[in-house]
């Protein structure tokens, strides 16, 4: 039996949430380098250290490159790691991305996500994270600052089940979540929290006493064989993630699906985002259901495993799906990442909704509920006319108009 957890009602940003559950998780080692507009989730996780009310070594590094090879180093001796980054900080990681979760370390990391250069931007959009697709963390979008703390300590649960041992990314909005407050509740005892995660030791670790090797050459024989396993690693994620989401739910009172709607059981037009931007999107349905529009929101949390079910079983009574992306895939026709999973997802599917590619906000760019009903109205023009654009459109550009 978990004791009862009581919680307190603070007024956190999104970076301090994070470095709350951080410290509520009992982590051992943070090694991290500071970057806008990550940087202050491990100054307060610095201080909690200092006071004493997280017992963890905090490992200063030269680079976010060095920051994320401590974090292997770490885990692989048997410590719970954490670290966090952003932007051309996440890019200078991107190769030690690939060791983490090849060597099955579960690490957790948050991204306060930001546009690449070039040009310099510091401001939000989700090109950083979609760069890490295919890096093989399992990857998740919050949408406000509670479901950031919560996300965290499911994220540990996840990345050290003994079925999936690979790290978690945790993903939201730079600026706009990073440094807004909100009510956000934590543990005012971590004890249920650590009981609800407790750490596993029953993992491969170095130990002097126990020699293993990890990261040797694969030959050509088995390197194929030993990618595969992390093949049925993510298909085992997809299952935990889920069972982590009912467990807390259970526990704690607050549940995330890895695909929420809203309004959408009625709806003719679905218009799906991810990210904090969908509070906007929200309110932009009840104005257009208040004229009369049938439309409803989608909002996507696991971004990787991707949930084809929940998808699909969101958005098949649909005539239209507006896919509203905040990264661009260059040199694609279809250049939102999550517009091409979802169209890939329905190639086989006999009934399907018509899908319309719209990249949105890139570089911060304000998005308004105007902007989501002017858009819902251009789809449902296009889907009158039968003429859904067969690429990405652009959203907000000076210059460029669609009619």
């Amino acid at each position: 039996m978990m004791p009862e957890v009581r919680w307190r009602r603070l007024p956190l940003n999104a970076n301090y949430a994070v470095a709350h559950a951080v410290k509520d998780s009992d982590v051992d080692v943070v090694a991290a380098y500071p970057i806008t507009p990550q940087t202050t989730v491990v100054e307060k996780i610095s201080e909690f250290i200092a006071n004493g009310e997280l017992d963890a070594e905090m490992i200063h590094v030269e680079s976010e490159h060095s920051a994320l090879s401590a974090c292997v180093g770490a885990s692989a001796a048997g410590a719970r790691v954490f670290t966090a980054t952003a932007a051309q900080g996440l890019e200078l990681m991107h190769e030690i991305l690939h060791i983490a979760s090849g060597l099955r370390l579960p690490i957790v990391m948050t991204i306060a996500t930001r546009a690449l250069s070039a040009p310099i931007s510091i401001w939000c959009d989700y090109s950083d994270v979609m760069n890490a697709r295919d890096a093989s963390w399992v990857t998740m979008f919050v949408s406000s600052a509670q479901e950031a703390y919560d996300s965290v300590i499911q994220a540990f649960k996840i990345a050290e089940h003994p079925d999936v041992l690979l790290p978690v990314m945790v993903a939201y909005d730079g600026f706009i979540m990073s440094h807004t407050y909100e009510p956000v509740l934590v543990a005012e005892d971590p004890a249920p929290i650590r009981e609800f995660i407790p750490k596993r030791r029953d993992r491969i670790v170095l130990d002097p006493e126990k020699p293993v090797t990890m990261g040797p050459i694969a030959m050509p024989e088995w390197y194929y064989e030993i990618k595969y396993q992390q093949v049925e690693a993510m298909k085992n994620a997809y299952r935990v993630v889920k069972e982590t989401i009912d467990e807390f739910a259970k526990r704690f009172g607050r549940r995330y699906p890895v695909v929420e709607t809203y309004r959408l059981e009625d709806a003719e037009i679905g218009i799906l985002t991810y990210g904090a931007i969908y509070g906007t999107l929200r309110e932009a349905i009840d104005i257009m259901r208040s004229k009369g529009m049938k439309v409803g929101a989608i909002k996507l949390r696991l971004w990787r495993p991707f949930p084809y079910e929940e998808v699909l079983q969101a958005i098949k009574h649909l005539k239209l799906l507006i896919v509203a992306d905040r990264a661009i895939s260059y040199g694609a026709r279809i250049a939102g990442p999550v517009a091409l999973e979802i169209m890939s997802l329905l190639l086989y599917e006999s009934e399907r909704p018509e899908v319309m590619s719209v990249v949105i906000g890139i570089g911060q760019r304000t998005v308004t509920e105007e902007d989501f009903e002017q858009i819902a109205k251009l789809g449902a023009k296009w889907l009158e006319e039968k003429r859904i654009p067969r690429e990405t459109i652009y959203w907000g550009v000076r210059g460029v108009t669609y009619a």
